[in-house]
């Protein structure tokens, strides 16, 4: 029974068959070191370049340079932030996603961009304070309080494909692993024209 165990992995290995259901999310940001068809090698922030396997349906996603204007009454947005002593939120970046892309990722949940963060994802409602940079943001179940610091990134999203995954590019990779252990990425964040995905 163990031989056949070991080979089914070996087989799945071999096979390049898809991340498993139950391994966790990790997200590899970094730069674009090489490409080809099936797959990708970023280099992170910190450590040694990385191979990232492309998932037959991968999702691309591009982020280019936006301003806090671009942030209007009932825009679609996702912010990672730290939470606050007196409840609200201090965001870190924000990422203004095209119409189309409305309800992506929508909740309120831990992120790893930075310790005891958070991301949230929905709809701006009141925009309020110097510049309007304290937002109330709604999505399903809840709504949280927003205030985006001077010099916060903030970035729009939009609809991509594979053509914009270039070496050079900044990158977000959202992977799980397959059975031997590869990254397998089913959602990319692309920066274009120089753009640093914030997220």
């Amino acid at each position: 029974m163990k031989s056949l165990t070991v080979a089914l992995a070996l087989s799945a290995v071999a096979l390049g068959l898809p991340a498993r259901a139950d391994s966790p999310v990790v997200r590899i940001r970094g730069t674009i070191e090489a490409v080809d068809a099936t797959s990708v090698t970023i280099k992170p922030r910190i450590g040694a370049p990385v191979q990232v396997k492309l998932s037959d349906g991968v999702r691309v996603a591009t982020a280019n340079a936006a301003k806090i204007s671009d942030i209007q009454p009932d825009s679609y947005i996702g912010t990672a932030a730290t939470p606050q002593p007196d409840g609200t939120l201090k965001a870190l970046e924000v990422a203004v996603f095209a119409p189309s892309m409305r309800g992506t990722g929508d909740g309120h949940y831990p992120w790893d961009l930075e310790k005891e963060n958070t991301m949230t994802n929905g709809a701006v409602g009141a925009l309020s304070g110097t510049s309007d940079r304290t937002i109330k943001v709604t999505y399903k179940g809840g709504e949280k309080t927003i205030t985006v610091p001077d010099g916060v990134p903030v970035v729009a999203l939009a609809p991509g494909d594979k053509s914009v995954i270039k070496p050079g590019a900044r990158v977000v990779a959202v992977t799980k692993a397959d059975a031997g252990g590869v990254p397998v990425a089913d959602r990319m964040i692309v920066g274009e024209n120089g753009t640093v995905p914030p997220m």
